[in-house]
């Protein structure tokens, strides 16, 4: 199927629950709310037209001026040869999408470093805490407002440099 067809495949599925569609984009996609996600998913991965059993990655996304975020699912059909995304939109004062680990394996990590870097809680993972921070770190680093930390446990977050100082290095 191409992108068009797709598209209204799932149109056709969801109708009225679609927020926009660019099936000519270069990144052909729909957009969703985070409510609407899991069965579109299921439809996704379950459906013998569509069959997309494959996982390419998921991108978190901060849209701040919009208060919200974002999570992007690029998918791939491996048995029809075909690809489309979807972004899933949620609040960004209380951030969840439902999760897809179950549908999709790869989602397992993809998930947990969204939640580690953005705070988007995926509830239904089977085991979400942070994989590139430790446990302890306050805050999530992607975030466009966030303010990386002076130090940590004692170690500097960032050294200030004089610019009108000529840099000295080791011979």
């Amino acid at each position: 199927m191409n992108p068009t067809q797709i598209t209204q495949a799932l149109e056709a599925k969801f109708p009225g629950r679609i927020l926009t569609s660019h099936p000519l984009d270069k990144h052909p996609r729909i957009h969703l709310d985070a409510a609407e996600w899991r069965g579109v998913a299921e439809f996704l991965a379950g459906s013998a037209d569509l069959d997309f059993d494959f996982l390419l990655c998921i991108s978190g996304v901060d849209y701040v001026a919009e208060d919200r975020l974002c999570a992007v699912y690029d998918l791939r059909s491996m048995k029809h040869r075909h690809e489309f995304a979807v972004k899933v939109y949620t609040d960004r004062g209380n951030p969840s999408i439902p999760s897809v680990a179950d549908l999709w394996p790869a989602a397992d990590w993809h998930e947990r470093e969204i939640f580690d870097l953005f705070g988007i809680d995926f509830p239904g993972h089977p085991d979400l805490r942070r994989i590139l921070l430790p446990e302890d770190w306050v805050g999530h680093p992607l975030r466009k407002d966030y303010v990386f930390p002076r130090e940590y446990h004692g170690i500097p977050g960032s050294y200030e440099l004089d610019w009108q100082q000529k840099p000295t290095y080791p011979a």
